[in-house]
């Protein structure tokens, strides 16, 4: 029998990664190209969507080279989220996009919540109060560069821009649409309440589908330059953030997924919309029910970090191996050394982008090794603090399924099992984000009668690493007192 692909793309913050998969969740065959970032000043950071573009397909290309493209059935697109492009009537970009990592907006926060109420952004979007959503971006564009929202005949999120230039038509998907800020959770359309205020029409957005719907076919023009099936069908992917979870099967009943990269995700499903501020709330992946997602700006970012600024400048394996080894032996609390980590600001609980990092309880006999494993211990109690309170309003969590580069590290997953009392079991695919988009094609394309069957199938998993409960108390106390380090600092 022959075998038949899809293929995920990951549109990422500094790359795009095209991987073709087959039934099993197997990478077969991938491609992948930078894309890169512009900070014109402080705050603002920004990339040309021509170069979305380009990145896409250059991935495309080396993806294709090693399978034979005419049995792909489908392709489907996880994208950077709160990141915006403008495009005039003839499709060209009028500005370049600003990325999730601008700052501009943040003095716009208070002035848009006095309007609409706090509550009430919080309730149609699901976003609490931060600077991130793009609903703030487009008022400060209304204030700054109105001229620019004058000629926009189109506003897109990454997957719409790609869309558009692979099918001439703008599309996208719920869970695209919704890290904006300015889509409606509960009824799955633009929010012209929100839209209103920063003189905006719903009609400039994409159409937003239900994630392994099909949202358009690929160009004649494209397919024959590839040697694709003609009218190749693109199926709804969505954020990054969501499709990692899909990509590690964390809609199954009990599992929390934990994205330990640049900055650290927790996430969890939910049938039930709950709003917090201790997490986003977000449309779930298959288009049911929805996912909760706590987030740290600096997770890994600041392990990296404090090695540049405060090591030896080096992180090459044999640094972290020797880091581990040397953490390992310290006991939890890393003998009295405590650790602020919001170098970018802080989003749950306190969505406050003026928080800071710092380092407290420093004596004479204190190594790097104490600060590395304080860092982690940290970064670890934040995601776990916010699991806790998920379970506390009825999330069921039996298990978390952990990725990205952290997961690599055997003392982190240890702490975090340790931590929250929970299982830590971690994924298999390196790439779960393209692996979402992936199993969302493969839904789309017929191959399992749901998004549950689909990821069932194709995700894979590794050792499972048990919580020691002697430690429990430990663990508690420290969290204790590693919770009121904000409160403290907030006061400088």
């Amino acid at each position: 029998m022959t075998e038949k692909f899809v293929i995920g793309i990951d549109s990422s913050t500094q790359s795009t990664k095209a991987i073709v998969w087959n039934e099993k969740g197997q990478p077969v065959s991938e491609g992948r190209a930078p894309i890169s970032m512009k900070m014109p000043q402080p705050g603002h950071a920004e990339q040309d969507p021509e170069e979305w573009w380009d990145s896409f397909i250059i991935a495309l290309r080396q993806a294709l080279q090693k399978i034979d493209p005419k049995r792909v059935e489908g392709l489907s697109i996880s994208n950077q989220r709160e990141t915006v492009a403008f495009l005039d009537q003839d499709g060209t970009s009028l500005h370049d996009a600003m990325v999730w990592l601008d700052e501009r907006a943040a003095n716009e926060v208070g002035g848009l919540c006095e309007v609409l109420g706090g509550e009430k952004i919080h309730k149609i979007s699901g976003k609490p109060i931060d600077p991130t959503p793009v609903l703030y971006r487009l008022k400060w564009l209304s204030k700054n560069k109105p001229k620019v929202l004058e000629k926009t005949h189109r506003i897109l999120d990454v997957q719409g821009y790609l869309v558009f230039r692979l099918t001439g038509t703008a599309k996208t998907s719920w869970t695209s649409a919704d890290p904006f800020g300015t889509f409606d959770i509960h009824k799955k359309v633009w929010s012209s309440t929100l839209l209103d205020q920063v003189g905006v029409r719903t009609n400039q957005f994409p159409e937003a589908l239900c994630p392994g719907k099909e949202i358009g076919r690929i160009s004649e023009k494209i397919t024959s330059e590839f040697n694709l099936p003609i009218n190749l069908k693109i199926f709804a992917g969505g954020g990054d953030g969501q499709c990692a979870g899909l990509g590690v099967n964390a809609i199954a009943g009990g599992r929390a997924y934990l994205n330990l990269g640049t900055a650290i995700i927790a996430g969890a499903s939910s049938q039930d919309l709950r709003l917090s501020n201790f997490w986003r709330t977000l449309i779930s992946p298959t288009g049911q029910g929805y996912f909760l997602e706590a987030v740290q700006r600096a997770g890994a970012f600041f392990v990296n970090w404090f090695l540049e600024c405060l090591g030896s400048g080096e992180r090459t394996p044999e640094t972290f191996a020797r880091l581990e080894e040397q953490a390992s032996k310290i006991d939890i609390g890393s003998e009295g050394v405590l650790v602020q980590t919001h170098l970018s600001g802080c989003m749950d609980p306190h969505w406050d982008p003026q928080a800071f990092g710092t380092f407290l309880g420093l004596r004479t006999h204190h190594t790097q090794a104490h600060l590395y494993r304080a860092s982690l211990e940290a970064l670890t109690l934040e995601s776990a603090r916010a699991m806790q309170k998920m379970a506390s309003e009825g999330v069921e969590l039996r298990k978390i399924n952990a990725i990205g580069g952290g997961a690599q590290s055997p003392l982190w997953m240890k702490m975090i099992a340790d931590a929250t009392q929970l299982p830590v079991q971690r994924s298999l695919s390196n790439e779960a984000s393209a692996l979402g988009a992936g199993i969302s094609a493969a839904v789309g394309a017929g191959w399992f009668a749901s998004f549950e069957e689909a990821a069932a199938a194709m995700t894979n998993e590794a050792e499972l690493i048990e919580p020691d409960q002697n430690v429990a108390e430990k663990w508690q106390d420290l969290s204790r007192r590693q919770s009121k380090i904000y409160m403290i600092t907030k006061a400088f």
